[in-house]
Formats: C-alpha cells, structure tokens, sequence
C-alpha cells in the first residue's frame, strides 16, 4: 500500500513536471481548444496582393482553417474561402 502512495505520488510529480516544462505548448493546445469548441478566436485576418498591398480584412471570432494554398473561415454565418493569397491572421 505503502508503495503504491509512492509511486502515485511520483507519477503526479512527473505530471506536474512535464506540463510546466511544457507551459508554452501547453497554452497553444489550451487555446486550440478554446478555439475549435468555442467557435473561434478573437481575429483579425487580413489578405494581400501579389505587391504586399491589402486587399480585405476580417475582424471577429473567427476559427481559421488553412491547407494546401487556401485558408478557410466562417464569419458571421458565412464561408469564406481564399485561395493562393498571402494571409496573416492576428489574435486581438
């Protein structure tokens, strides 16, 4: 009995151990959550032009999606898809 204390006690140290060495990591799976069950983030995602310039901007709780050169969304009950464009999404 007296050994099974220890080793419960040891395998909640090493617990413990590996979420504070792992505190950064940690927070973006906490927030990917947040995200994925809660219908998004705080954003602000901005598209640009070939010249850098911008094109259009989205601001509100926004769950982004990208892969393979297209970066999905939904925004206020509407999809928004775009394709081969230079993204950059901003947390507010």
């Amino acid at each position: 009995m007296k050994k099974r204390r220890i080793l419960m006690a040891a395998l909640c140290a090493v617990t413990a151990l590996t979420i504070c060495a792992c505190g950064a990591e940690w927070d973006r799976a906490m927030k990917d959550i947040s995200s994925n069950y809660g219908g998004g983030l705080n954003r602000t995602v901005t598209v640009y032009d070939m010249r850098g310039e911008p094109i259009k901007e989205y601001t509100g709780k926004i769950d982004v999606e990208a892969n393979e050169g297209k970066v999905l969304f939904d925004l206020d009950g509407k999809r928004t898809i775009i394709y081969n464009a230079t993204v950059i999404v901003q947390e507010n």
